[in-house]
């Protein structure tokens, strides 16, 4: 990755956000990704003991969160936000070709290690999930024994490469194919007709041209759609991982109007994860649950830190 062109969006691109007044952090020395510098969000108290992880997905960054995070930091949680590389205030490599499945994984798993005290004890830590964040977030926990302990998902899947990945995937994966220029704000505004302009243009501001966009693109072609895929050996993992193994608390809430991740979908994620309670239905969202997240971001809470 090192001697590929790496972009960085200007930090003026982010200036005056709506719902986004937070402190960029970054690093650039992840083993495997040095010189590729990695943003983050990181509020709260530095010592909580509780952490909150969440992870994005495609077409988004770490601005998705913004409605999530004051809520959980209200309740003392300290709350973790990377920019996947390729989106928002991280670098953004021009070649389609370094993005893969296995890669983006990689950077996760450094990332975690980097930024949270694994041999801690006392800590409680939530993984926080929606699009490729639960395709990519759901193998790691697996990978750090006792370290998460809560879940909160929202419309996702995991790519086990052994489920047919439906029609309205296969016409998403064609129309990202069709417009390598892809349109972020017009997208969000058709997904959440809700968003203002200025949020609509907010989801777009880290992409200045095609050239910032290979990340972007790349992800629908990403998807494992067969046993050998990249990506799909380690999401059967997972999925037996969740289905066997795991012991913490979860709580799911669904947009409902999804027509790729919805209802049906979910309910079969559902199953998947070992005692995960019946979802919270959010009727008016569709695919990005996060803007209607100050409700979600609270009825977790109560389920998930019950007092």
């Amino acid at each position: 990755m090192l001697n590929e062109n790496v972009l960085r969006t200007p930090d003026e691109n982010f200036a005056e956000l709506p719902g986004y007044d937070y402190q960029p952090h970054y690093l650039d020395n992840l083993p495997g990704f040095e010189g590729v510098r990695v943003h983050y969000l990181d509020e709260g108290p530095a010592d909580a003991s509780s952490i909150v992880l969440c992870l994005h997905g495609q077409p988004t960054w770490s601005y998705l969160y913004r409605k999530m995070v004051p809520v959980f930091v209200a309740a003392g949680q300290r709350v973790i936000a990377p920019d996947l590389i390729g989106f928002g205030r991280s670098d953004k490599p021009e070649d389609d070709a370094i993005y893969t499945f296995s890669r983006h994984r990689d950077m996760l798993l450094a990332f975690i290690r980097a930024v949270i005290d694994t041999r801690r004890e006392d800590q409680l830590v939530t993984l926080v999930v929606q699009d490729w964040g639960g395709l990519l977030g759901l193998t790691l926990p697996m990978e750090f024994g006792q370290l998460f302990t809560h879940l909160l998902i929202m419309n996702t899947s995991l790519g086990t490469g052994d489920v047919p990945l439906g029609q309205g995937f296969e016409d998403w994966r064609a129309y990202c194919t069709s417009r390598p220029d892809l349109d972020i704000a017009a997208l969000m505004k058709r997904a959440e007709p809700a968003l203002t302009d200025a949020e609509a243009q907010a989801y777009a501001a880290p992409y200045p041209s095609l050239r910032y966009k290979a990340g972007v693109r790349r992800f629908p072609n990403l998807v494992p759609d067969h046993l050998n895929a990249d990506g799909a050996e380690i999401s059967r993992r997972a999925r037996d991982w969740w289905r066997d193994e795991w012991q913490g608390r979860s709580f799911m809430a669904v947009g409902m109007r999804d027509p790729v991740l919805g209802p049906k979908v979910m309910k079969n994620v559902r199953k998947l994860i070992r005692g995960c309670p019946e979802p919270l239905e959010v009727a008016d969202a569709g695919h990005f649950v996060q803007e209607h997240g100050d409700l979600v971001a609270r009825e977790a809470l109560k389920t998930l830190f019950p007092s």
